[in-house]
């Protein structure tokens, strides 16, 4: 099942060894590793670099640990993509500019698969979205309706990677460029268009036209990013 690891970094062996028989799918969601005794015993290495290995699976998002019941395959893996991207974003003093670009690149391809794998559930959905979102009372409510119906969207493309990819990145703006959406939405003229444009992406979805629901979540996100540039220098927000 393992080999015997004889090298000066174990415990980076350990989680290889790990990583690997994840992606050949020897382990799955849910599974419960050997016992760190157990892992010792089969890759001939120290209890030590076991669990120097596990700790670091853990930070990840790889393994989550059960209090008295063990280690286990992380049920929601995706969410492990943050803490790489947020330590890459930092350790590069990135700037808010470099998610906002990566947010176009994905989030338009996104938009445009998603057409292409419209059902008449999707539809329902993304109507309901939207009446939720004109109905909504608050920046926040709105905010909340706007960051599901994103989402939404990723989740129709039935992609794991690209959905893990958008909840990477709408972390990485909720961490180092704030409250972006619900200052946006203060602002009257910008509450309206960006309803609009939610609105002209779901009609292009729901009419399965693959290129303007791309144009369409373009036009809507570089609005955004200019408007999130102005709030990022402390100007007032752009005219509309």
């Amino acid at each position: 099942m393992f080999t015997p690891i004889k090298n000066k970094k174990v415990y980076e062996q350990v989680i290889e060894q790990i990583q690997d028989m994840i992606m050949e799918g020897k382990l799955k969601k849910g599974d419960k590793l050997l016992s760190e005794r157990e892992l010792a015993e089969q890759l001939q290495v120290s209890r030590p670099s076991i669990r120097e290995a596990l700790r670091a699976l853990e930070i990840i998002g790889l393994i989550e640990t059960r209090q008295g019941e063990g280690n286990f395959i992380s049920g929601s893996v995706e969410n492990s993509f943050f803490q790489p991207l947020s330590v890459l974003f930092m350790l590069n003093n990135g700037r808010p500019k470099d998610i906002l670009e990566l947010r176009v690149i994905i989030e338009v391809q996104i938009a445009a698969l998603a057409a292409k794998r419209m059902t008449d559930e999707h539809k329902a959905e993304l109507e309901d979205l939207m009446s939720k979102l004109w109905e909504a009372e608050t920046e926040e409510e709105s905010a909340k309706i706007d960051k599901e119906l994103h989402y939404k969207i990723a989740r129709i493309t039935e992609n794991y990677l690209l959905i893990s990819l958008l909840q990477a990145i709408s972390s990485l703006m909720e961490s180092f460029i704030g409250n972006a959406r619900i200052m946006i939405l203060k602002n009257t003229e910008s509450k309206n268009l960006l309803t609009e444009q939610h609105q002209r992406i779901c009609r292009a979805l729901i009419a399965e036209d693959s290129q303007e629901a791309e144009n369409a979540m373009r036009d809507h996100l570089e609005s955004i990013n200019n408007i999130i540039k102005y709030l990022e220098y402390g100007k007032h927000l752009p005219s509309l």
